[in-house]
């Protein structure tokens, strides 16, 4: 029986005659089973899906975070404003966003921006609606980035106006030009530019720089916040006022969320995981995603150390560094995560933490009013993560992710005596379109609110803080029980002491 036992078979799925053959458990349970079409795009649905779902998790990362930096007298207006993006981004992705990302695209022509699919008309399938699900999590993070850096000072009229703007066209358009077939800069056309394309596998650029140059545009319009760089009479400060974040448990806690979600981020963006080779790009995803999020905290962090204690004599560790740090790691690989090796992962990483420090003390001098340094996370290392790919990306893990064209990163052809840059070429060119765009739409448009009178908030109103200006109430009910109340529970108290008699010298002998 013992031998009949391991013998034991079961019955699995074989794809060549679409009906049952048995297999030993021996070789393994259901050691023949193959996947056929229908079971591969349920697998693809389901992938795609539980990818989404951690993407769109990451606003709970980006409330979280924004809210524990911002002052606590502007919680509930910074929530409010992250509850919104996903609510905006859905609507406008909807709408119009997604059919001019992805409408019509095909990879026998180019084109500038989609113009079908609106309202997901005729979307039937789940690999459509999926696909609508995932780029809708995408461009919500876009809008998202921009709300913690204009926090504290922003009319609430003037964030929907761009946050519908920001999805609903002017992403769309790099999204179009660089991840649908026919994007004059995307890597899936048949005749793609600088014969190779843009490589930005899960958006450094097309995500994370168009949310930040956004926001740098938006702050510069906007101006720093009251008390940042200038007195009550207008006069510079030596030193720019620090507005201390109100909670840093929940800087903390957005920060792991959003991490957590960045294994949806970028793994995801294989689209799928049922198709030769999809796996090992996804895994190679997740592991390069952890050692640059974890290099660029630690180089962040350190690097502060160093030169806080150069300056000031003290050894000080600053969790800001080492939070917004692994962020910046995180935006540095998302371009490259499918075709760096792991040790390249790690020198991004460092590089990422060292470009976070540079950006941040750059806005400073700059007198720019970052609240929540967004600007160095998201911008400035989503450059260096474009440019990294140029830099860095391997041969075979470069083919297998987005396939054969014969350029790579420069620090590998030159190792190989061609110095061809091409690739190199195509990331430059995607940095400088993203940025040229951008500034060409938004800048008008952000000068247009300000002269309207629709950007900024009252003086007063910002001083009082924009939740009791704005959301009838403070975030915190830190009233407490009356003067009276107290008063009267003292005398409740005391009239419910019982007193013990002192034993007498005696006694006690």
């Amino acid at each position: 029986m013992a031998d009949e036992a391991f013998n034991a078979t079961a019955w699995c799925l074989d794809d060549a005659t679409a009906g049952y053959e048995v297999q030993s458990v021996e070789n393994g349970l259901c050691s023949a089973f193959a996947y056929t079409d229908v079971t591969n795009a349920g697998l693809d649905v389901f992938y795609l899906l539980f990818a989404a779902a951690m993407v769109f998790f990451m606003q709970a990362g980006f409330a979280m975070l924004c809210a524990g930096s911002v002052r606590q007298k502007n919680v509930k207006n910074i929530m409010l404003k992250n509850i919104l993006d996903a609510c905006g981004g859905a609507l406008g992705f909807w709408s119009i966003g997604y059919a001019f990302a992805y409408g019509g695209a095909t990879s026998d022509k180019k084109g500038f921006i989609g113009s079908s699919g609106f309202f997901l008309a005729d979307f039937t399938s789940g690999g459509d609606l999926i696909g609508w699900f995932f780029q809708f999590a995408f461009a919500a993070t876009a809008a998202t980035i921009v709300a913690g850096t204009v926090a504290e000072r922003c009319k609430f009229e003037a964030y929907l106006c761009y946050s519908l703007m920001l999805t609903g066209f002017v992403y769309p358009v790099i999204v179009y030009s660089i991840w649908s077939s026919s994007g004059f800069l995307t890597a899936f056309n048949n005749d793609p530019a600088v014969g190779c394309g843009m490589h930005d596998f899960a958006g450094s650029g097309v995500v994370h720089m168009t949310g930040g140059i956004t926001a740098l545009i938006a702050a510069k319009v906007l101006g720093p916040r009251i008390g940042r760089f200038h007195d009550a009479d207008g006069n510079p400060l030596p030193e720019p006022h620090s507005f201390p974040p109100h909670s840093v448990a929940l800087q903390v806690l957005g920060t792991f969320v959003l991490w957590f979600g960045w294994y949806g981020f970028n793994p995801g963006s294989t689209l799928g995981i049922s198709g030769e080779g999809v796996p090992d790009v996804a895994a190679l995803c997740a592991v390069t995603t952890t050692i640059a999020a974890a290099a660029g905290s630690v180089s962040a962090m350190f690097t502060d150390m160093l030169l806080s204690r150069r300056k000031t004599g003290e050894t000080m560790y600053d969790i800001t560094m080492c939070m917004n740090g692994a962020l910046s790691g995180l935006v540095g690989i998302t371009a490259g995560c499918s075709v760096v090796e792991p040790w390249a992962a790690f020198v991004i990483g460092i590089v990422a933490g060292w470009t976070y420090i540079f950006w941040s003390s750059l806005l400073v001098k700059l007198k720019i009013d970052d609240a929540v340094d967004a600007i160095p996370v998201h911008f400035g290392n989503g450059m260096w993560g474009c440019i990294a790919v140029g830099l860095f990306a391997e041969p075979a893990r470069t083919i297998n992710a987005f396939g054969e064209h014969g350029h790579y990163g420069w620090f590998y052809s030159w190792g190989n005596g061609s110095a061809d840059a091409h690739l190199l070429a195509a990331q430059v060119c995607g940095v400088l379109w993203i940025i040229g765009w951008v500034t060409v739409i938004m800048l008008p448009y952000f000068l247009i609110l300000n002269a309207l009178g629709l950007f900024r908030v009252d003086a007063l109103e910002e001083e009082v803080g924009l939740d009791i200006s704005h959301h009838k109430g403070a975030a915190y009910d830190m009233s407490g029980p009356s003067a009276d109340v107290q008063e009267k529970f003292e005398i409740s108290r005391s009239q419910r002491k019982i007193e013990v008699p002192k034993e007498s010298n005696d006694e006690a002998a």
